[in-house]
């Protein structure tokens, strides 16, 4: 096994604010790692430290072989960076921001290399249009191009998909799981929970702290939670009474329906007792949503 990512203790302090604490994380060349977490966890800090643009406190590391404070600039050179909002230039049409990035990374063959890449993310067509008309789907496509034209062994992606419809979103993991099988390490922060499943595996952190890590089958039988799923006339309403009963973790509509989740099996069949009348109550595996929920709910656990 080799490893494209493998760093151990990372941390990183804002002021008073311990943004990472103590993250120790590795993955596998050539697979798809989705780094999830509620807003503020850390997830672009962390990103940030593995590829050499921020420099943790302490902690230590490897990103591609080279060490991530000693060999920052060798670790910039080899990695894609792919930012949550749209960095590139509005007023340069989208093959004049490709040219650019190829003279930054002092490419050869910048046209040949350019062309190649519009070609790839079916940019051809417009490659004279202004970035800065692109809907998201696009910008996302240029986005993309750009973080890959220098060929990176490892690309970071800082949930690239937000705002974008859902046919961008699965020609985008497509292309993603295209270059992933070419050899390309990918580490992306996603809140879509159909992103997370299309991963290899996922890390969770939370308030700075890694606190699940593995596949999403994994995760989901790591977090020993049961599930009711609750159907009939307005059962998702009833998700405020359920969450306040004892024993249960979770309550959360699922459209019409509803999702009661707990470790505690006795308790939750109290809670739901009540409901069972004009509903109808089956127990079925929690789902990736079930976990991600939990998880936040316990995440105020984890501030020190």
């Amino acid at each position: 096994m080799t490893l494209a990512i493998d760093v151990h203790g990372l941390n990183k302090t804002f002021g008073d604010k311990h943004v990472v604490n103590d993250v120790t994380i590795q993955v596998e060349q050539g697979r798809i790692c989705g780094f999830l977490g509620p807003n503020g966890s850390g997830k672009t800090t962390t990103l940030r430290m593995l590829c050499g643009l921020l420099t943790p406190d302490s902690g230590s590391g490897e990103a591609l072989g080279y060490d991530i404070i000693r060999d920052a600039d060798e670790v910039k050179r080899r990695t894609g960076y792919m930012t949550q909002k749209f960095s590139l230039y509005e007023d340069l049409t989208i093959a004049e921001n490709l040219q650019f990035t190829a003279r930054v990374y002092g490419l050869d063959r910048r046209r040949e290399r350019v062309d190649a890449a519009l070609e790839r993310l079916g940019l051809t067509s417009r490659r004279g249009q202004l970035a800065g008309t692109l809907s998201g789907g696009w910008k996302q496509r240029l986005a993309l191009a750009t973080a890959t034209l220098h060929e990176p062994k490892l690309l970071l992606l800082d949930e690239p998909t937000a705002g974008v419809d859902p046919k961008a979103r699965r020609t985008f993991w497509d292309e993603i799981h295209a270059l992933a099988a070419e050899g390309l390490t990918v580490l992306v922060s996603t809140h879509y929970m159909d992103e997370a499943e299309r991963c290899h595996e996922i890390a969770y952190i939370s308030y700075g702290r890694l606190i699940a890590r593995g596949t999403a089958n994994e995760v989901i039988a790591q977090s020993g939670l049961i599930t009711f799923r609750g159907e009939g006339p307005n059962a998702d309403k009833l998700a405020h009474a359920l969450a306040a009963a004892p024993g249960v973790e979770t309550a959360a509509a699922f459209g019409a329906a509803i999702h009661v989740s707990g470790t505690e099996r006795t308790a939750l069949e109290t809670a739901i007792q009540p409901y069972r009348e004009g509903h109808r109550w089956n127990e079925g595996a929690p789902t990736l949503e079930d976990v991600f929920i939990q998880l936040m709910g316990r995440s105020e656990d984890n501030i020190q």
